[in-house]
């Protein structure tokens, strides 16, 4: 199982604290997250520093959202929202460059600045994680066809977004969310790919009871929560549980 946690809150000394720990991935979030382009770059430069492999969840599936995050010098991407083969394509030609995608061509960090394309076009094609999330009905019927695109190196379930295309947000207990959420992961571990979810609470048994049922790639928790949990936990245990 490869472990890791999101980032929410991108200062460089909460960075630093975090990737310091023993994490196998972290991952800046663009989508929800006041995160911007400087912000994830150097988030991307000391976590990768720290000897962790740096990810990031953009907003949206499109070229211009995704081209900058690849400059910034990331390891893997999650796109999210993709709810169908063809999206999951689109995907695919968005973070390679040609002949196997249509990225476009900067001379940023991940390229060293114009000294060292050569080595990132090579690590480009050959090691880029691309995972694209799993979070519309849509998606869980097509999931077959998402896993069959070359490039996509696995998925990530979204289960608020998928319960609320269901007609049933939030109730992730409901027969039919069991159902699609069991159809996902069934489908992926047969391919071998990469099987993500997010375990929300700062609770390592939940992280136990994901990788039990074949998950393989889980973000533990973030920033904010692991921050406020253990405030929390502090002033309830000295009589300070309710906020005055």
């Amino acid at each position: 199982m490869q472990l890791g946690t999101w980032i929410t809150a991108p200062h460089p000394t909460y960075v630093e604290l975090i990737s310091s720990q023993n994490f196998d991935w972290i991952c800046v979030d663009m989508e929800h997250s006041p995160v911007s382009r400087l912000d994830l770059q150097t988030a991307v430069s000391i976590i990768q520093g720290k000897g962790k492999r740096a990810f990031v969840r953009v907003p949206l599936n499109t070229h211009l959202e995704i081209k900058y995050p690849l400059d910034s010098g990331v390891d893997g991407i999650i796109i999210p929202m993709v709810n169908s083969a063809a999206e999951a394509k689109q995907a695919v030609e968005n973070c390679f460059y040609a002949p196997k995608g249509k990225r476009g061509v900067g001379l940023s960090r991940a390229q060293g600045f114009g000294f060292g394309f050569e080595d990132h076009l090579k690590k480009n094609l050959k090691d880029l994680t691309v995972i694209v999330q799993i979070e519309h009905v849509d998606a869980v019927r097509e999931i077959d066809q998402i896993l069959a695109i070359d490039g996509v190196s696995g998925v990530f379930l979204g289960p608020y977004d998928l319960s609320a295309s269901m007609g049933i947000p939030g109730q992730f207990e409901h027969p039919d969310m069991v159902a699609a959420i069991k159809r996902v992961s069934d489908q992926t571990i047969k391919t071998g790919k990469i099987l993500g979810a997010h375990v929300i609470a700062p609770d390592h048994t939940v992280v136990k009871q994901f990788e039990a049922k074949g998950y393989n790639f889980i973000a533990f928790s973030l920033d904010t929560l692991f921050l406020g949990q253990k405030i929390k936990n502090e002033l309830t245990a000295l009589g300070r549980g309710a906020n005055s």
